[in-house]
Formats: C-alpha cells, sequence, structure tokens
C-alpha cells in the first residue's frame, strides 16, 4: 500500500506517482530534458502506453518517456539504476514498436549518465549526458521524412524481446 510519504509530484506532468522503484531516476532524467536539453514538457509522455498484439494475446505495458520533435516521436528513454548496457534491448524494442516506424533515438539513464543507441542500426552513438541530444540538435537533424518502419519479419522477435525483460521489471504498475 502506498501511503501520502510514498508519493511524488512527477516534474513534467504535475501530478502525483508513487516514488518507488527507478521513479527518482526518472525525476531526474525528465528534470535534465527540460532545463538543461530545452525540451518543452509537452513533448514528453510520461509512462506512454504500449499495446503489444501477440499470438498468445495482448500484452500492455508503459514505457518511460517518449520525447517528440516536430510532433513525430523521436526519442524513447528508459530510466533506471545500475547497468545502462542492460537496457539495451528493452528499450531498442521499445523504439522499434510503438510506432509504425521506428523511433530513432533510444536512451538508458540514471540521470547522471545515458547510452544513446541508433535504433534502426542499433549501435551505440553516444555516451554520457551530453550524447543526450538537445532540443536543437533533434530539431536539426531529425528528417521526418525519412523514418524507418520495422522489417515485419522482426516484429515478434521484437515483441517478445520487448515483453520479456519488461516483465521482469520489478515496482511497475502495468495497464489492465
Amino acid at each position: 500500500m502506498t501511503t501520502a510519504d510514498d508519493m511524488i509530484i512527477d516534474f513534467v506532468t504535475g501530478r502525483p506517482k508513487a516514488n518507488a522503484g527507478a521513479e527518482a531516476n526518472r525525476q531526474a532524467v525528465e528534470r535534465l530534458l527540460v532545463e538543461s536539453k530545452g525540451y518543452d514538457p509537452r513533448e514528453i509522455e510520461v509512462d506512454a502506453p504500449i499495446t503489444l498484439e501477440m499470438a498468445e494475446g495482448c500484452y500492455r505495458s508503459t514505457v518511460d518517456l517518449v520525447v517528440r520533435v516536430h510532433g513525430l516521436r523521436y526519442m524513447v528513454v528508459k530510466c533506471a539504476p545500475g547497468a545502462l548496457f542492460s537496457r539495451e534491448r528493452e528499450v531498442t524494442a521499445a523504439a522499434r514498436l510503438l510506432e509504425r516506424y521506428q523511433i530513432p533515438l533510444a536512451v538508458a539513464s540514471d540521470g547522471a549518465d545515458a547510452i544513446v543507441w541508433d535504433v534502426v542500426t542499433g549501435k551505440i552513438i553516444g555516451e554520457g549526458i551530453a550524447a543526450i541530444p538537445t532540443k536543437a540538435q533533434a530539431m536539426a537533424t531529425f528528417d521526418t521524412s525519412v523514418v524507418v518502419p520495422l522489417d515485419q519479419r522482426r516484429l515478434g522477435r521484437q515483441q517478445l524481446i520487448f515483453k520479456s525483460y519488461d516483465s521482469m521489471n520489478v515496482h511497475k504498475t502495468r495497464p489492465a
């Protein structure tokens, strides 16, 4: 049971949230995106819903943060403590599944450090907080006319990867 002492006000949404799991990390990343990277809070989705239609049924969950640029989803962020490299498969799979196109960037961050992946190639394109693009950098480099859809032959595997990693996350309430 969550008490009032276990609640915080989310930096981006202004709504109360349970202060459990990696929530402190997410709050640090939200502040970083707004205060240091120049994103407007309205461009950041908190707990973006993700629904996977799989052979064994529908799987629903959320993705920590999704950042929009030019009105399109540009960057998926997994906020977590610990070994950021261990979040690669989950966050890149989420970025491949959330839209009809592969969201260009996937980030794992604890608020003090970060790793940024190119979702289409799966390669690391930067490490450290400085590697997370500013809004100005994103606007200058994100060509919305060139978005790459996921090869449908990879869909089932990416769904399985996301579901496997996501279902292991503790302190996460999944949508019904």
